[in-house]
């Protein structure tokens, strides 16, 4: 008998989408910087990123125009557990949460996606609750997978068809827009 045989189940990698925004401090430098912290998350291999796109602010006018990507992420970590990791990113990249809702921030980084996993919680709710009326997360979620079944919402390309209108201008892949 292998060892291998011996120990128990291995964890299950599961694939995740994590939605990127920026529109403070160089957007362009915060996703990029996003981008690394990603791909050196322990336990994880960051699989893919999206082209980046430029959108007007949902929240509050005034505010400059954000910088937005999709990442894939294949890790063994729980929902709850990658949650806590993209928060740690968002802090060491001087996110400030006492700001108003939807306004300027450094960097954002949100769990859209978890597996097949549908979570509601006080602390989480995937898919994210959001996704279905934002066309700068769909856009970029179909460029990575345009057969994407979102759990309990359907096919991302319907889902598309009823989002925000908002105007969405990609810009082009990481590193390409410098």
């Amino acid at each position: 008998m292998s060892q291998r045989a011996a120990t128990p189940d291995l964890l299950e990698m599961v694939t995740s989408y994590i939605g990127l925004g920026s529109n403070m401090d160089e957007p362009e430098r915060q996703l990029n910087r996003a981008l690394a912290a990603l791909g050196a998350v322990p336990d994880a291999s960051l699989e893919a990123c999206s082209s980046f796109y430029r959108s007007a602010p949902l929240g509050p006018q005034g505010q400059p125009d954000f910088l937005n990507a999709v990442v894939q992420l294949r890790s063994t970590m729980t929902a709850e557990a990658l949650l806590e990791r993209l928060l740690l990113i968002e802090r060491q990249h001087g996110r400030k949460r006492d700001g108003p809702r939807w306004g300027p921030r450094v960097l954002d980084l949100d769990l859209l996606l978890h597996g097949e996993m549908v979570i509601n919680n006080a602390r989480l709710t995937v898919p994210h609750p959001e996704l279905r009326r934002r066309n700068f997360v769909l856009i970029p979620l179909l460029e990575l997978d345009p057969d994407l079944e979102i759990p309990r919402l359907g096919r991302a390309d319907r889902l598309l068809a009823d989002s925000c209108a908002g105007a969405i201008t990609r810009l082009g892949a990481p590193g390409d827009n410098g």
